[in-house]
């Protein structure tokens, strides 16, 4: 896997400008986690012993898992309890902005490389790096992931979160809707837009493709973007300007765009990933873009029989260019008054049997390299397709820009509404990526300013 980055300068953290100030979201979590010494203070490393806090950043969706892999936790640690707080994927970066602003931040919490750099900034994190080396972890884990975190959280020096899983983008396709059609497997961008095309049929309320509208739409859009185009880096070679407004990528997006309610349900304008993935398996919609967490739903709804899911499709020149590598991992915060035991759970929620048990539930690609090796791997087609696509030299990463602490509101709030305008018709392409382009230039050279 080739990563395609501009980031070599570390220095001072600014405080996070994307901090949501008019989302103070009452919390439902508890505060950290009790050390049992009562007389652990904030930093403490605590006695390794008592109740450690966990907030799961994916609460709902893999509520089951973890509860699983904390129960056999506590077996093998009696004298530790993690109590669950299970959060929403929507709701968990308000929840954590909420909690370092006003108190009640967890001992360890799902940080995934998005949402990275804005809780780094903020100085709500440890750094990880000095205990890794001295944990059974060291050399464990996927060298890829280790540097896609330490890449997001905006430094070359320190690594903010314990990378678990990689959950690659994804395009799943219906094999009987696509022999029946007499169509070949979606492969290529020309070949994805041939079958968008002769799957639809609006009077049988019959589409070729869903396209995400709604909440997250940005990333999906930008993995379309390049992977037609082509471009393998965010920014110019000086690391100065982005390249999302390049005419390659406009181009890429208004046709991209143009698949709305002309081979997709009107509905999609505002689906989030939920209600993409539930109407995709209930309806008679050709193709699905997401990522290998929504693997065993499309299972339980379809079989193995219905349906494929693999690798995006394939560029000019028979490359693939992809943004969406998303990795999560597990945070250890500084306030913790029990550290010691706080990070006793990470490392065994990183483990071999551990994290092979959580990324067979969820269909993701392990971050331990041992685990990466099980034999479900092999059964499950559009993870072991994911995992040779990253391996293989076949595929370039273009590395999103989760170190800038604006990335989050510039990629969500600030233009998620103008994406569904462009899907409207209401606004160009090249309007919503200048936009975009003009934002992400002045946090780059902000950051800049301030690492420099």
């Amino acid at each position: 896997m080739k990563i395609s980055n501009h980031i070599t300068s570390t220095g001072r953290r600014r405080t996070s400008a994307a901090v949501a100030l008019g989302a103070v979201l009452a919390l439902t979590a508890t505060a950290c986690g009790d050390d049992g010494s009562g007389g652990g203070g904030d930093g403490a490393e605590g006695s390794g012993k008592g109740k450690v806090v966990f907030w799961d950043n994916n609460g709902g969706v893999r509520t089951d898992i973890w509860k699983q892999i904390i129960a056999d936790f506590e077996k093998a640690n009696p004298d530790i309890e993690v109590e669950y707080v299970g959060i929403p994927a929507t709701e968990v970066q308000s929840k954590y902005d909420t909690a370092i602003q006003g108190g009640g931040l967890p001992d360890v919490g799902g940080v995934g490389a998005a949402m990275l750099a804005g809780i780094a900034a903020q100085d709500a994190l440890e750094p990880l790096e000095g205990r890794l080396a001295k944990s059974s972890l060291n050399d464990k884990l996927n060298d890829d992931m280790v540097e896609s975190v330490k890449v997001a959280g905006g430094s070359a020096e320190h690594m903010y979160t314990i990378p678990t899983s990689a959950n690659n983008g994804t395009l799943y396709y219906r094999t009987d809707l696509f022999q029946k059609a007499g169509l070949d497997a979606p492969t290529t961008w020309e070949k994805f837009y041939a079958a968008a095309e002769k799957l639809t049929d609006v009077k049988k309320n019959e589409f070729g493709y869903t396209i995400r509208g709604g909440a997250g739409s940005i990333a999906q859009a930008l993995d379309a973007m390049y992977g037609q185009s082509g471009i393998t880096s965010f920014w110019d070679a000086g690391g100065e300007k982005t390249t999302v407004n390049d005419p390659k990528n406009v181009e890429a997006l208004k046709k991209y765009a143009g698949l709305y309610k002309e081979y997709t349900p009107a509905a999609d304008l505002n689906n989030d990933f939920t209600k993409m993935v539930a109407q995709w398996d209930s309806g008679t919609i050709g193709m699905l873009n997401h990522n290998l967490g929504s693997y065993q739903d499309h299972v339980k709804a379809l079989g193995t029989d219905k349906f494929r899911g693999i690798p995006q499709p394939t560029g000019p020149g028979g490359k693939r260019v992809q943004v969406s590598n998303p990795v999560d991992g597990l945070g250890l915060f500084k306030n913790s008054k029990n550290k010691e035991a706080a990070w006793k759970f990470i490392e065994f929620a990183a483990s071999h049997q551990a994290n092979s048990k959580w990324n067979e539930s969820a269909g993701a690609i392990p971050s331990n390299k041992d685990a990466a090796k099980d034999p479900w791997i092999s059964k499950a087609e559009p993870t072991k397709l994911a995992a040779e696509a990253l391996n293989d030299g076949s595929t370039t990463i273009v590395q999103l820009p989760y170190y800038l602490p604006d990335w989050n509101t510039i990629s969500k709030a600030d233009n998620e509404p103008s994406f569904q305008k462009v899907l409207l018709g209401d606004m160009s392409a090249k309007d919503f990526l200048d936009k975009m382009a003009e934002q992400l230039n002045e946090a780059q050279a902000e950051w800049k300013q301030q690492n420099g």
